[in-house]
């Protein structure tokens, strides 16, 4: 189900809100790991920038 979460946060059809939250903090984790914050928009800290 995380991985449906962060998926869907990527595409942009669900928010972090819309995650229940027992499943939350792993979602969070996961975008975080791919460089991602919680709205699935790249960090800064990982020196991405968009065109």
């Amino acid at each position: 189900m995380v991985d449906l979460y962060v998926a869907l946060i990527i595409a942009g059809r669900r928010t972090i809100d819309q995650v229940p939250a027992k499943f939350r903090e792993a979602v969070i984790a996961d975008l975080n790991a791919l460089g991602l914050d919680e709205n699935g928009e790249p960090m800064e800290d990982y020196g991405v920038t968009s065109n």
